[in-house]
């Protein structure tokens, strides 16, 4: 049995869709107060961080954690708290090219651990204030690493490189799958 140690519903939904049974157990990981050099480091660290604070797993349980991070340039895009926040990171985004990175890691409580960092490339046209301000007011970016939820209506405003569009939704399947025939 898979442990999935994250609140997020979209991780929880590509797990569905790819078939993997899991339950969602809590993580007792601060994730704000990990650090790294940088975004795939960062992403990778809290996956780790986030697997080994999970609650309630037992022996020999498989827990996975997982993290995401946007970033522009060097430069972290966390999870705005509001509508205000979500709108001045979508304003830093537009025009912009910009990278998500995907943590991954598997732990089985009393075994091994293993690791990975899925990255994506994604651009984002030129928004209008408008488009902006709208976005924002509807609150779908509130949360969200970067301000926006490209498998919602933030769809309209991005598109995908490079990398996999599972990975900026926020789990790479392919990867946990990987990984767990490696734990």
């Amino acid at each position: 049995m898979l442990y999935l140690a994250s609140k997020s519903p979209q991780r929880a939904n590509l797990l569905r869709q790819a078939g993997i049974p899991f339950t969602v157990v809590e993580s007792s990981c601060d994730e704000d107060a990990i650090a790294a050099a940088d975004p795939p480091a960062l992403a990778l660290a809290r996956a780790v961080g986030k697997a080994r604070g999970a609650c309630g797993v037992p022996a020999g349980g498989l827990v996975l954690g997982a993290d995401t991070v946007v970033a522009l340039g060097e430069e972290i895009l966390g999870n705005p708290a509001d509508p205000d926040e979500a709108g001045a990171m979508l304003a830093r985004l537009s025009g912009t090219r910009h990278r998500v990175c995907t943590g991954h890691c598997l732990r089985r409580l009393g075994g091994g651990e293993v690791g990975d960092v899925a990255v994506a490339v994604v651009e984002m046209r030129v928004l209008t204030p408008q488009e902006i301000a709208a976005y924002a007011a509807s609150g779908e970016g509130v949360g969200k690493a970067g301000g926006y939820a490209i498998q919602a209506t933030a769809d309209r405003f991005a598109r995908l490189l490079s990398g996999d569009f599972d990975t900026v939704v926020g789990l790479h399947v392919a990867a946990v799958r990987r990984l767990m025939g490696m734990v």
